[in-house]
C-alpha cells in the first residue's frame, strides 16, 4: 500500500500540533508495517518554511525535516503534475498539486485533514482517523 500525506499532516507531526499530532504520528508509524508513506516535493519546501517561521530557527526546522525524511519518501513534482493540477481547476492549487502527485504515484489514499478541499475524481481522500479505521477494519 502507498499513501500520500498532505502538508497539514506533515506539519501536525513535526510541530506536534494538538489535537492532531497523535493520529498523524500513527500514519507515519504505518511505515513500520510496510506501508509506503510519501509527501510531495512541493510539500517539503512549504513544510520547511512554516516550521522555520513557527520555531523561529532554521536549524531546528531543518533537523525536524531531516528526521522526517528518514521515514517517508519524497514524490517528485514535475511539469506533468503541475499541468494536471491546472487542469483540475480546483480553488486550492496546492491541494490540486498534491492530488496530481498522488495520481502519478498511483497511491491508494491521499491523507489530509481538509478532505473537503479535494474534489476527488478517483483517488480516495481520507482523514488520518478514517485511514486508521479502514486499516483496522472498523
Amino acid at each position: 500500500m502507498k499513501i500520500l500525506i498532505d502538508t497539514n499532516i506533515t506539519l501536525d507531526i513535526l510541530l506536534k500540533r494538538e489535537p492532531f499530532c497523535r493520529e498523524a504520528e500513527r500514519i507515519i508509524g504505518l511505515t513500520q508495517g510496510g506501508v509506503g508513506v510519501f509527501l510531495s516535493a512541493s510539500s517539503v519546501t512549504d513544510v520547511y518554511y512554516i516550521a522555520r517561521e513557527t520555531l523561529g530557527d532554521k536549524g531546528s526546522a531543518m533537523a525536524l525535516l531531516e528526521s522526517l525524511l528518514c521515514t517517508v519518501g519524497v514524490a517528485s513534482v514535475s511539469g506533468g503534475e503541475i499541468h494536471r493540477a491546472i487542469a483540475l481547476d480546483w480553488n486550492d492549487f496546492e491541494d490540486a498539486v498534491q492530488y496530481a502527485v498522488g495520481e502519478s504515484l498511483n497511491v491508494d489514499y491521499v491523507v489530509t485533514r481538509n478532505r473537503d478541499d479535494f474534489t476527488s475524481d478517483h483517488l480516495p481522500v481520507v482523514t488520518p482517523e478514517e485511514l486508521i479505521g479502514l486499516l483496522s477494519g472498523d
